[in-house]
């Protein structure tokens, strides 16, 4: 009796962490990307551009949210840290 319990509940719960997944590997790859980005805009002398800021704080939110398996907000942030350092090493 205890088994048709426990194998459901062991199903569940296997199935709930590999849900999880969806933009796992995605939120990695923006997250390495925009850091090398953010090092080489740094590099160029674009670090005290306001985009260059903006940048810094959305990767460290991204990074915060990978933490805490969010990839899917963790993949958002971090394409959008990346057009801002496109944006501060354009000048802007």
């Amino acid at each position: 009796m205890k088994a048709w319990i426990c194998v459901p509940l062991i199903a569940l719960a296997l199935a709930g962490c590999a849900g999880k997944t969806a933009y796992r590997e995605t939120c990695g790859t923006q997250l390495d990307a925009a850091w090398r980005e953010l090092d080489l805009a740094k590099a160029e002398g674009f670090a005290g551009t306001v985009s260059y800021s903006k940048a810094l704080s959305l990767l460290t939110g991204a990074k915060t949210q990978q933490q805490f398996e969010a990839y899917e907000g963790c993949s958002a942030k971090a394409e959008k840290a990346r057009f801002y350092i496109r944006e501060s090493r354009a000048g802007r």
